[in-house]
């Protein structure tokens, strides 16, 4: 079975994020605009502290930049 070639791929967008550009990137990934990412950040952060904040920063270290 033959998968087709996509070169999508997640990054973070460092020219329109706030903090580090993760919610941005997911949200270029996601084609969803970028404040309803950012709104599920902090709903995520309010309701389970310490697994969303050591996602957030894994992925600010494990993504790669794109500005």
């Amino acid at each position: 079975m033959k998968f087709p070639q996509t070169d999508k791929r997640i990054y973070r967008d460092t020219s329109n994020g706030v903090i580090s550009g993760v919610c941005a990137g997911l949200a270029k990934y996601l084609d969803v605009d970028a404040t309803w990412v950012r709104v599920a950040a902090v709903a995520g952060l309010i309701l389970f502290h310490v697994p969303v904040l050591i996602a957030y920063i894994a992925a600010t270290f494990l993504l790669p930049r794109w500005a």
